[in-house]
């Protein structure tokens, strides 16, 4: 279906939960969250119903986020389930990679296609600086396990922050010359926790891209949000996610699903759609969803209001 720019949308990110197992620094507080009710939860079952309606109206891709959407019991069922739906093409995960390498190969058996791994630092101590407590070494286990099962190409997202990582560009980049990754430096957003972060650590994508001359452009994907690089000889490719200094908008391809029911038509937008109460009716539920993507908007405005309009958190929303 079109939104009313234009716009296929075929893109549908679902976040599970607003849960986590780790607690980065620019995303999670670092006493945690509210727990939410569970009822207040979207089920399995009821993510399938949206999903197939969804479905219906074109969309082709689904990737479930959280939160930390693994550390949700029966996730390869969600998945399975997702798989057989008619018109499903594509179904990938966003995971910060702790519980993946004993899941990995069921969550392939179940229908997953692709995986993007958080992956932040290569130093184990400031891994656990920036996740306040994770370990790095069940993360690099979990990538190599997916490149071992063929889930390939292993997406690993860098958020760039000024002073905590930027030190490490071109040790994240050489991930890339003997394993089929792609790493994607990710410009930090003026969202939720990383407020308190933006103004001494945003740093733009561009700046890296000019420090680093051998870089090889890569023809893109229209859809695509990174703009693809890649080294001499190298087997992966290098990323740049650029949401502020050049924002993607014009081929914005997707909507978002929160974990309490809610349809997000731009992430950095306010306005949110409460679509659970139609979910016991498919035809409301249609139109319902019809709505919501005429309603995306052309563009967000973080450029010209340098904060985002959002009235929930990263972890809320599901990137």
């Amino acid at each position: 279906m079109q939104d009313s720019f234009g716009r296929n949308i075929e893109y549908l990110r679902v976040s599970i939960t607003d849960r986590c197992n780790l607690r980065c620094v620019y995303c999670m507080p670092e006493e945690g969250i509210k727990k939410l009710d569970r009822e207040k939860i979207l089920s399995f079952e009821e993510i399938i119903k949206i999903v197939k309606a969804c479905a219906s109206l074109g969309i082709r891709k689904i990737r479930y986020t959280g939160g930390e959407p693994l550390i949700i019991k029966g996730i390869e069922n969600l998945i399975h389930e997702t798989s057989i739906i008619p018109g499903i093409e594509d179904i990938a995960i966003t995971t910060n990679g702790i519980l993946l390498y004993d899941m990995a190969q069921d969550l392939k058996k179940a229908g997953l296609k692709r995986v993007n791994i958080s992956l932040d630092t290569l130093n184990e101590d400031k891994y656990r600086k920036i996740t306040r407590g994770g370990d790095l070494r069940k993360v690099l286990m979990a990538i190599e396990k997916c490149i071992e099962i063929g889930m390939t190409p292993v997406k690993l997202n860098v958020v760039l922050i000024r002073g905590l990582n930027d030190d490490e560009v071109i040790d994240l980049m050489n991930l890339t010359m003997n394993m089929p990754v792609e790493v994607r430096f990710i410009e930090l957003m003026p969202i939720g926790e990383g407020v308190k972060y933006y103004d001494k650590g945003e740093m733009s994508t561009e700046e890296i891209i000019n420090s680093y001359p051998s870089l090889i452009p890569v023809e893109n994907n229209l859809h695509s949000t990174a703009n693809l690089y890649k080294l001499k000889n190298a087997k992966g490719n290098i990323g740049f996610i650029t949401p502020l200094s050049c924002k993607f908008c014009d081929n914005c391809n997707r909507i978002r699903l929160t974990s309490t029911g809610t349809i997000k038509p731009c992430l950095h937008s306010r306005e949110e759609l409460d679509i659970r109460r139609y979910v016991e009716n498919e035809a409301m539920l249609i139109e319902v969803l019809k709505t919501a993507i005429s309603s995306k908007p052309k563009e967000h405005y973080l450029n010209s209001e340098s904060i985002s309009r959002s009235e929930k958190d990263m972890y809320q929303i599901g990137g």
